[in-house]
């Protein structure tokens, strides 16, 4: 039997409409990872926090000591659920993450959070990378608008082409609706 961790990322008050970072759907995305990690607690699954904090006392954002790097009420982790603190978009480098998983023994990942083209997209690469039968919760997840070459790319555009580019070679891509059904 495969034993499944839910790694929630980064969904943490900088992303709320009140925040330097605010994210299109996040309050959707909020939702439906409320309903992934009820879901993981009812099975007995390891749900891990994962919460980004800058290291310069200054930083314009994600600042540490701020309400800001605050994991979002929504999806508060539970007594003993572990929370990671991390610097790097990638959950897994210099923290304890694999090694939590490890020590419980998981071989499948789950992957829900924020931003979908950042910290969602490099955690997911590196939880394949390691050998984890990975899994995004697409609408569980989101992004913003980003700017390249004087152009602004839409939020739903940058979330779809990341999720789709997941979906090729690194994770399974689902639904709430959909991953909840499995």
């Amino acid at each position: 039997m495969n034993k499944r961790a839910v790694v929630v990322v980064d969904l943490q008050n900088e992303y709320l409409p009140t925040g330097k970072l605010a994210l299109t759907g996040i309050h959707d995305a909020l939702n439906n990872a409320a309903r992934v990690i009820a879901d993981a607690r009812n099975k007995g699954d390891l749900v891990i926090h994962i919460r980004h904090e800058s290291t310069d006392p200054d930083a314009p954002f994600f600042t540490p000591g701020t309400d800001a790097v605050q994991i979002h009420d929504t999806v508060a982790p539970a007594q003993g659920e572990p929370v990671i603190v991390k610097n790097f978009p990638n959950a897994f480098r210099k923290t304890d993450l694999k090694a939590l998983l490890d020590d419980h023994g998981v071989d499948e990942v789950t992957v829900i959070g924020a931003m979908s083209h950042m910290c969602i997209d490099a955690t997911t690469r590196a939880a394949c990378d390691f050998g984890y039968k990975t899994t995004v919760v697409h609408d569980a997840c989101a992004t913003r608008d980003l700017e390249f070459g004087g152009q602004t790319v839409p939020a739903a555009q940058v979330h779809t082409a990341f999720m789709s580019a997941l979906a090729f070679a690194y994770a399974s891509v689902l639904p709430t609706n959909d991953y909840l059904a499995g």
